[in-house]
């Protein structure tokens, strides 16, 4: 039987935790409010924020889809707009699930700063891990290469010691008729 390796066991004892400390921790904070303002003013101050944060979800994904309309439009890829719109759709899902831990974090992901500054923690942690894999190493054959989502429009940039290929060049190279084993872009 395979084992699950250390950033896999990780990943399920967070869930874990979240799984069942989550709904724990927003019933007692529900409980807390609804001491504080009475029940009905509790619940009252639930649908509100999910009413609001409804709203401010609707209007931030419009936005980012416009966006994305237009990087696509002039060719670029809207790496940053889709990982916003990411965030929006976690977002929404949190305003969904009621309580009130939720419905801060959900409405803090929809505040742009907050947005911002998660989107580029995210996209910092996940562009070292995307890889652009290539056939089997060996002479003439492709090797792999890391795959920077910031590369410049001519598509081919430095960044280390690592080649960062555009994969349009990448797939350009692979499908030109008649040729043998091809060497990869120039980066120079």
């Amino acid at each position: 039987m395979r084992t699950l390796g250390p950033y896999a066991r990780n990943v399920f004892g967070v869930l874990l935790l979240l799984l069942l400390g989550m709904p724990l921790l927003e019933l007692y904070v529900i409980i807390v409010v609804a001491d504080q303002t009475g029940a009905g003013a509790a619940i009252a101050l639930l649908v509100l924020v999910s009413v609001v944060g409804a709203w401010m979800v609707r209007r931030s994904g419009i936005g980012v889809l416009n966006q994305i309309r237009r990087r696509l439009d002039d060719g670029q890829l809207p790496a940053k707009e889709l990982v916003d719109g990411v965030l929006i759709l976690v977002a929404g899902a949190l305003m969904l699930t009621p309580g009130f831990v939720t419905d801060a974090v959900g409405l803090g992901l929809l505040l742009l700063p907050v947005r911002v500054l998660t989107r580029n923690l995210l996209m910092r942690r996940f562009v070292r891990r995307v890889t652009l894999a290539a056939a089997t190493p060996g002479p003439g054959s492709w090797q792999a290469a890391s795959w920077d989502v910031e590369a410049p429009p001519g598509g081919s940039a430095r960044r280390g010691q690592r080649d960062v290929w555009d994969v349009q060049e990448v797939r350009e190279a692979r499908q030109a008729p008649g040729r043998g084993p091809v060497d990869p872009p120039d980066v120079t």
